[in-house]
Parts: C-alpha cells; sequence; structure tokens
C-alpha cells in the first residue's frame, strides 16, 4: 500500500475505536469518567476490564464515527484535563499493581486557547515524566493517528506496537509541509520523507511490533 492510501486509511472515520478494542478484548469493561480537577474529557477514555484473570487498566483516544459523536469526543483532540484524567487512571493502576494497556489514535492535542489556558503543555509533560516511571508495565498500542505530543503522551511505555495502516510522526505530513515548502498539498511527498508508517518505524526501532490488519 502506497504512502497516501496509509495516511487515508489510519485517518478512516470507520476505523476500531479505543472502546471498541476495549468490548472487544477485554471483559466486563468499566468506564471512569474524570480528572478530579475540572471536568470529564470525550477525547480520552479509560476504564478497567479483564483479561482473563488478570485486571487490566485501559486508557485511550476516541474518535467518533459521526459528527455529532466526533463533536462529543473533539475529533480525538484532548483537553488537558483528558490527559489528567489518563494519569491518574494509570497511578491508580500503579496503586492497585495493574498492567495498563493504552490505545492512541489522534492527529494530536487540542491547540485552543482555553486548553493552553488550563495547562496543556504542563498535562503533556507530566505523562511524560510519569508514564517513564510507572512501576506496572504498558503497552501502547497506535491504532489510527500518532500525531505529536499528544499521541506521546500516552505511547510512553514498555512496548509500543503499531496496527499496520496506521501511522506516528511529531506532526501531520501537511504541516511538515507547510513548514518545509510553504505548500500544504505537497503532504504526501512529506510523507515519504518523514518515514511515518508502521514498517518503516520498525526498521528503525522506534517501535516495537506491527500488528496486521490483513482480513
Amino acid at each position: 500500500m502506497n504512502i497516501a492510501k496509509i495516511v487515508r486509511e489510519a485517518r478512516e472515520q470507520s476505523r476500531l475505536t479505543t472502546l471498541d478494542f476495549a468490548a472487544g478484548i477485554f471483559d466486563d469493561f468499566i468506564q471512569l469518567h474524570g480528572d478530579r480537577s475540572f471536568r470529564d474529557d470525550g477525547a480520552v477514555v479509560g476504564g478497567i476490564g479483564w483479561l482473563g484473570d488478570q485486571a487490566v487498566t485501559v486508557v485511550g483516544i476516541q474518535k467518533g464515527k459521526s459528527l455529532q459523536d466526533n463533536l462529543k469526543r473533539n475529533f480525538g483532540q484532548p483537553h488537558p484535563e483528558g490527559y489528567r484524567k489518563a494519569l491518574r487512571l494509570m497511578k491508580q493502576a500503579e496503586k492497585f499493581g495493574r498492567p495498563v494497556v493504552t490505545f492512541i489514535n489522534t492527529a494530536g492535542a487540542y491547540p485552543g486557547v482555553g486548553a493552553e489556558e488550563r495547562g496543556q503543555g504542563e498535562a503533556i509533560a507530566r505523562n511524560l515524566m510519569e508514564m517513564s516511571d510507572l512501576k506496572v508495565p504498558i503497552i501502547a498500542i497506535i491504532i489510527g493517528e500518532g500525531g505529536s505530543g499528544g499521541a506521546l503522551a500516552l505511547a510512553v511505555a514498555d512496548r509500543v506496537w503499531m496496527l499496520e495502516n496506521s501511522i506516528y510522526a511529531i506532526l501531520s505530513p501537511e504541516g511538515f509541509a507547510s513548514i518545509l515548502w510553504k505548500d500544504g498539498s505537497r503532504a504526501m511527498e512529506a510523507a515519504e520523507l518523514m518515514k511515518i508508517t508502521s514498517h518503516e518505524l520498525l526498521e528503525m526501532d522506534v517501535v516495537d511490533k506491527v500488528i496486521s490488519e490483513a482480513g
């Protein structure tokens, strides 16, 4: 599959979401809400489920499959309270000895004024710091787009896996092209240079495993 098709597939609205994977992989999954500081963020979902006899904390970024759902989920762009909710659940997992699985699908953290005023940069930085020292195993799985620090804030893990038709990058191909050539229309040319596909990143040891989407 060429780079343009992979990027389109990674962004496809019908792709499986965090909640789809949580329901399909884990038994008796129960959602937990709120960051205990400001509000609940619909772009980040999380909770506890069972994998066999093992309780697991599941956290992920949730995109919608319709316009109404995407408005609720802020198109998968978390606010700082979403990252703080994720960290709250991960620290809870550490307290009770539960492994953590994160699912990532975001173009990036929400860049709005309100998010910045509530400490978007601090929330992301704190997640990076705390996840790097968490005392329980973490597996991060990129299931669509893995964009910028907004994705990395849930991807500091013992193992990082990618679905075959997902992408992972410091910024979007459009943003890269706009910076490099002042021409966002050259996005796919930029994507070739950026090495953002799962197999390219596996070859560079950026990720640990590629999960086939065949069948």
